[in-house]
């Protein structure tokens, strides 16, 4: 239950951060245009927001299985075969994710120690850049949750985005009654 909570909040965090950076873009357009005036510290703080924004979306894209992927030679293997795959390839996405987490960890300390300001806005650099760190850790429990559902046989393999499927079943939706991959004449 705790975890559906922390899902939500994951959602929420993501949704607020798109917004934030929406309105800050907004005004900033609207102040320079209409009231020739420019907030300086817009632009640092929105790419701030937008790094956030990517590092917390690569473990939710984890979670719900957006990240594309090439899985052409998985989908030729048995399910045995391809749980196996799935369970190395989760593996290693987590080995891959505590090493950036490491670095991201180490480099966060680096600029705390140096200590030096943001360019435009009143903050330490070492607080924006905390988001590595995050992230990365937040990737490693979303990959971790991966491939312990792998193992235990509750998912079959890594879930990635099937672009091609996708569009199959957009095309189908456009065309009801017609037989995928058929061509209109």
């Amino acid at each position: 239950m705790k975890m559906v909570y922390f899902e939500r909040l994951e959602e929420w965090l993501i949704a607020l951060l798109l917004a934030v950076m929406t309105m800050i873009t907004f005004s900033q357009v609207i102040a320079r245009y209409v009231f020739n005036y420019s907030f300086v510290w817009a632009l640092e703080l929105v790419t701030y927001l937008f790094a956030w924004l990517i590092f917390l979306g690569m473990a939710y894209g984890v979670r719900v299985g957006t990240h594309i992927g090439v899985d052409a030679l998985v989908k030729t293997m048995g399910k045995r075969k391809a749980q196996v795959v799935g369970a190395v390839a989760a593996a290693l996405c987590v080995v891959y994710s505590v090493i950036l987490f490491y670095g991201g960890w180490v480099y966060v300390q680096k600029m705390y120690e140096i200590g030096i300001l943001a360019q435009d806005l009143p903050i330490p650099q070492w607080v924006p850049r905390l988001v590595l760190p995050i992230g990365f850790g937040l990737l490693i429990l979303r990959f971790a949750q991966l491939f312990f559902r792998i193992v235990t046989g509750k998912e079959s393999g890594m879930h990635l985005a099937d672009e091609a499927a996708d569009a199959l079943k957009l095309r189908q939706d456009d065309n009801p009654g017609q037989a995928p991959g058929s061509e209109r004449t």
